[in-house]
């Protein structure tokens, strides 16, 4: 008993150890930079240590109101991206299905390969990308002028029509392979005898996908779902920051780039922390309310 008690000690001290980095990080950058938060509540400049500002009370969160125009701007275009996110998310599904259908092995791991590799490219390089296609002077306006078809005088890259549509298709070019590896594993998970009993029983691919891959998927999707859900006021930086550019700012702004703006182009860093002050309790709301709808439909929690 001693010697099962020893094993089992050890044992736990030595998982305990492989996570201590990862607590250690978490900690230090999830936790550690809260105490930022007490800039929101004094009168902040730059190179000020914390100690010598001067308290100034809910001054940055009545400054927010004051700007509540822009406030609802960068929240609707938020929402709205966050939204086509959450429109096309069965996408990453879709495509799991469709990859696990493929014979050839080697055709599908290359497709895998090749739909995920985008995940790992920085978005500054994307930007390049698009930029050579999709500008004025770009790829796509060359051959429109070409083949004699109407040209775009901002190219797709400044025209506010289309923001919202052409940074969605760079996610899902960008992230579609990735999303698809967590569904990939799902379906590796579903057992086997389900599909030969359904053959047997003469159901055809169709129907073995309908009625057990999608259905044996469903608990995966909702539970990925809920927490896009809880993330719908963050959207991200890096991408809408180098898309960003004067003839498209009014649609292309979102919250992220909104507290940084605040931060280091306006010099309102208690402003710009209040507001991701409230952001971050809207999503922690946004996290149990998930998780009580979780409970209620799938009658377990997310957490």
């Amino acid at each position: 008993m001693k010697t099962a008690a020893r094993f089992r000690v050890s044992s736990g001290m030595k998982y305990l150890l492989i996570a201590l980095p990862f607590m250690i990080f978490t900690f230090m950058f999830s936790y550690v930079p809260l105490f930022g938060w007490l800039i929101a509540f004094t009168d902040y400049t730059i190179g000020t240590r914390i100690t010598a500002l001067q308290f100034t009370g809910f001054s940055a969160f009545t400054d927010i109101l004051k700007q509540k125009n822009e406030v609802l701007r960068v929240t609707t275009n938020s929402l709205a991206m966050s939204g086509l996110g959450l429109l096309s998310s069965p996408l990453a599904a879709l495509f799991a299905i469709m990859l696990n259908e493929i014979k050839s092995k080697k055709l599908r791991q290359f497709i895998q390969t090749a739909t995920t590799f985008p995940n790992f490219i920085s978005w500054i390089v994307v930007y390049g990308f698009a930029f050579s296609i999709f500008s004025n002077n770009g790829l796509l306006n060359t051959l429109l002028g070409q083949l004699g078809l109407p040209q775009s005088s901002t190219g797709l890259l400044g025209d506010t029509r289309y923001v919202w549509v052409f940074q969605l298709f760079l996610q899902i070019w960008k992230g579609l392979g990735w999303g698809a590896i967590i569904y990939l594993a799902a379906i590796a998970g579903i057992d086997q005898e389900l599909y030969e009993a359904a053959e047997i029983d003469g159901a055809n691919k169709f129907a073995r996908i309908r009625y057990i891959t999608i259905p044996s998927l469903m608990p995966t999707y909702f539970v990925l779902l809920i927490l896009a859900i809880t993330n719908i006021l963050n959207n991200g930086f890096d991408q809408y920051f180098v898309f960003y550019n004067p003839m498209v700012a009014n649609k292309i702004e979102v919250l992220d780039y909104f507290i940084y703006k605040l931060a280091f182009i306006m010099n309102e860093m208690p402003m710009s922390i209040a507001v991701g002050m409230i952001k971050s309790f809207i999503s922690i709301a946004l996290i149990f309310l998930a998780n009580q709808a979780s409970k209620k439909i799938r009658g377990t929690s997310i957490f």
